[in-house]
């Protein structure tokens, strides 16, 4: 019913509008020379709009024949994309099932589709890898590194590279690059991180060092290649506080105080150091500057105070004794050492040492191979040891000359 009424609506207004247009008067006269050509108003307005409606038509066929070249380059675009889509899933497909030469060949087909894209690259230089192409590799990430929208894409892939063939100069170059672009990658800083260990760069190493990093060794180490006397102390002084039990640290702060005119700050360290784990190169050290044998036997006593049933502490007592002559006060020490069942080979040696300095050398010489005998069979003596393979060391380094992990030696008695 609406309907109906809008269509008699619209006639109506049709029907008004041809009234209006011959109640109009006028003509419309076109002259040139001889030629005339005359009209009224109303028929000129109804052969107008027929013109008008024709001329629109032509105009936009014309237009459409001049857009189709573009419209049919257009498809075929949208059709070569779509077939080198399919083409990168096969690619992808063959990637994951091993068959590296049908993924290179899939590869190959969408690149010559048209395809630049960077997932193309990124699967270019994957397929190149997996078949040993390491140079194919390279030019891709490079490809990918040269994109403003893929930069970081690139870098990734450089870093893998750089870090396999061990180039650790350019892996650390890159991974800065690469960390200027995306500031919140915590597996890049990680990267950058392990990367400082590899170089042996300590400094850089310790400030990109994550909490659980052994930060003790690493500023130690970084200690070590500071040429600034200044910057070394203060680094000396972080590693004996981030863990007062680390002796090289102690020792090496300690020494640097005492160099600097502090003896007794120098002394409060290495009892601070003893106190939280006893060492002998703290005890050695403790009396180094001591000539006086007897004296030295105090000295250690104050020393040991706080630990005197440590079997360092027994050592390091034995030791002064029986330096200074005090044979009774050793073996004292040593049978406490024993009786305390954590005796090592040091003690049973030691205990050979005493009966010679007791008996003389040829008297002493059976009870001497008899305690020898001992310390064959005894738990071997605390050493600098990898925690990581477990490896002795002649010495506290930075790195494990064995397996080459950063930071893992320390004093710890042998493995079982």
């Amino acid at each position: 019913m609406r309907h109906a009424i809008r269509i008699l609506v619209v006639l109506v207004l049709v029907f008004a509008l041809v009234l209006w247009l011959a109640g109009l008067g006028g003509t419309v006269e076109i002259r040139h020379e001889d030629w005339y050509i005359g009209l009224t108003l109303p028929a000129a307005i109804v052969v107008a709009v027929p013109l008008f409606l024709v001329g629109h038509v032509l105009l936009r066929f014309w237009s459409w024949l001049r857009g189709w070249p573009a419209r049919r380059r257009e498809r075929r675009r949208l059709n070569d994309r779509a077939l080198s889509d399919i083409a990168l899933t096969r690619a992808m497909v063959a990637l994951a099932a091993g068959r590296t030469e049908a993924a290179r060949i899939e590869v190959e087909r969408s690149r010559k589709l048209g395809n630049a894209s960077p997932q193309l690259l990124i699967l270019q230089a994957e397929v190149a890898r997996a078949r040993g192409d390491e140079a194919a590799a390279t030019e891709a990430f490079e490809a990918l590194a040269a994109r403003p929208d893929a930069r970081f894409l690139g870098l990734r892939g450089l870093l893998r590279q750089a870090e396999a063939r061990g180039d650790w100069d350019s892996a650390r170059q890159i991974a800065a690059d690469a960390q200027a672009l995306e500031p919140k990658a915590e597996w890049l800083r990680a990267e950058r991180s392990e990367v400082a260990l590899r170089r042996q760069d300590w400094g850089e190493a310790l400030a990109l060092s994550s909490p659980e990093a052994p930060r003790a060794s690493l500023s130690l180490a970084a200690a070590g290649q500071e040429a600034d006397p200044a910057k070394a102390r203060e680094l000396e002084r972080q590693a004996f506080m981030a863990d007062p039990s680390f002796s090289p640290a102690a020792l090496a702060y300690a020494k640097r105080l005492a160099d600097a005119g502090s003896p007794r700050r120098a002394r409060s360290v290495l009892q601070q150091a003893w106190d939280a784990a006893p060492q002998p190169d703290i005890a050695a050290a403790w009396v180094a500057a001591e000539p006086d044998l007897l004296r030295r036997v105090k000295l250690i006593d104050e020393l040991t105070r706080a630990n005197p049933s440590h079997p360092e502490s027994h050592r390091a007592r034995a030791r002064v004794a029986l330096d200074a002559g005090l044979t009774g006060r050793a073996r004292q020490e040593l049978q406490a050492w024993l009786d305390s069942g954590l005796a090592d080979r040091r003690c049973y040696a030691l205990l050979a040492e005493l009966e010679g300095a007791e008996h003389g050398p040829d008297a002493a010489r059976e009870r001497e191979a008899a305690w020898l005998r001992e310390a064959a069979s005894a738990p071997v003596a605390p050493g600098w040891r990898c925690g990581h393979c477990g490896a002795e060391q002649r010495g506290w380094a930075p790195v494990c000359d064995n397996c080459g992990t950063a930071g893992a030696i320390g004093w710890t008695g042998a493995p079982r």
